[in-house]
């Protein structure tokens, strides 16, 4: 007699979502360290995005393979890294060009990626405004554009030349116009959200409040000291870009005073072209800010290089002329002897956003750059000019109010700029 099969003995399957094995492959041209710790980060890059690194791969050359991005010699040597480690993509640690992705996906009949789609991969995960999620899609649609080619089997080319033109050639062009008009779509849309941003950049200035944008590299902390600043509630965590929309909260001062903090995307090392330019928008709110507040990690030891790139990054927005004051954050985790400068910054200051050290010291220094641009104001209005004085409040701070005899006395803290008007 046969036996029957209880339900609990079913057999049963695991459902969880299986990890994207990744290879990640760099080509060492210079400072071979250099490429080791863009390595590393791009490890963090995977784990952030939901793959697990089964190996590392690195080809010392004077210049990418034009063809191929590595040798053939490496080439083989990732084909049996593939075998053994059973990975499903291979990740490179550069941008690849079309024809370096075509050749590499041939010689090792498997996904190739590059660190740009992987960073737009996680941007497309992080954004959740409508702003984000266009900005997101103007670079995916830009890289898109820019990797179009028709030597590839998914648009019926066999290649280049004679005997190759027809429907395939019909495809690729039918892609290349629905990119651009989906770019033109996208760009107008954020356009409107421009729009939108410099009529509220507007209403800040008819009332002055001053603005301190945060930038630094991904994971230094931002978000965290926002949050232990206002109480935000933004998202973070220990992974790269874990915040991506750009959030702005207030913080009251015990003087009676306030001051704007505006957090910005996490700058990172070879930070794509396409996402530069699709971010302007948003990184152009540092533009407008009257300090730039730097945080840097200084728990990592490759924190100068990470610096560099905050300050190359701010100069190719062209914001390299604001008062720059820098936070050394996790000064908690950092080596006690650790020597922390930053040649390019007005002030310095020592904190842990994490555990709240140094944070008077942080806003009392802010608190001392903001003033260098503003001038206190001691003069009797006359009764019949009671309406500057609601000026002086839009503008700025006053210490002392008094009515007199002969007016009203108002010693006050206003913007150099504006201290013409009550001359």
């Amino acid at each position: 007699m046969a036996k029957e099969t209880s339900i609990l003995e079913t057999k049963t399957f695991d459902t969880a979502e299986k990890k994207e094995k990744i290879i990640l492959v760099a080509v060492a041209t210079s400072d071979g360290d250099d490429t080791e710790q863009s390595l590393i980060e791009l490890e963090e890059l995977g784990q952030t995005a939901g793959a697990e690194t089964v190996a590392k791969v690195i080809q010392n050359r004077e210049k990418l393979h034009p063809a191929t991005y590595i040798g053939k010699g490496k080439i083989e040597e990732v084909k049996k890294l593939i075998c053994s480690t059973k990975a499903d993509t291979v990740v490179c640690d550069d941008e690849l060009s079309p024809a370096q992705y075509y050749n590499l996906e041939e010689a090792l009949d498997i996904k190739v990626i590059d660190r740009t789609i992987m960073i737009l991969d996680i941007f497309a995960k992080r954004a959740s405004t409508s702003e984000g999620k266009l900005q997101v899609e103007l670079a995916q649609l830009r890289y898109r554009a820019s990797h179009l080619t028709g030597g590839r089997s998914e648009l019926s080319r066999l290649g280049g030349g004679i005997g190759t033109r027809g429907p395939g050639e019909q495809k690729l062009e039918m892609d290349r116009r629905l990119i651009k008009e989906r770019i033109t779509q996208v760009r107008k849309e954020l356009e409107h959200v421009k729009h939108v941003r410099e009529l509220t950049r507007k209403k800040r200035q008819e009332n002055p409040v001053p603005v301190v944008a945060i930038v630094g590299y991904t994971n230094a902390g931002k978000s965290t000291l926002l949050n232990k600043l206002t109480g935000a509630g933004v998202l973070s965590e220990d992974k790269l870009f874990a915040t991506l929309d750009p959030v702005t909260r207030r913080l009251e001062l015990e003087s009676g005073g306030e001051i704007l903090f505006t957090d910005t995307v996490g700058f990172i090392r070879k930070l794509p072209h396409h996402l530069i330019q699709a971010f302007r928008g948003t990184l152009e709110e540092a533009k407008y800010a009257d300090v730039i507040l730097h945080i840097a990690d200084c728990s990592n030891p490759d924190m100068d290089a990470q610096m560099c790139t905050v300050y190359d990054t701010l100069e190719k927005l062209g914001i390299g002329d604001k008062k720059i004051v820098t936070a050394f954050n996790k000064i908690d985790l950092a080596d006690e002897n650790i020597q922390l400068k930053d040649l390019k910054a007005d002030k310095t200051v020592k904190i842990s956003a994490k555990n709240g050290t140094g944070l008077d010291i942080l806003i009392d220094t802010l608190t001392e750059v903001l003033k260098e641009g503003k001038k206190i104001i001691e003069k009797i209005f006359p009764y019949s000019e009671a309406s500057k004085i609601n000026e002086i409040h839009k503008l700025g701070q006053i210490m002392k109010e008094e009515y007199e005899s002969d007016g009203i006395y108002i010693k006050a803290e206003i913007p150099a700029e504006y201290s013409y008007m009550f001359d």
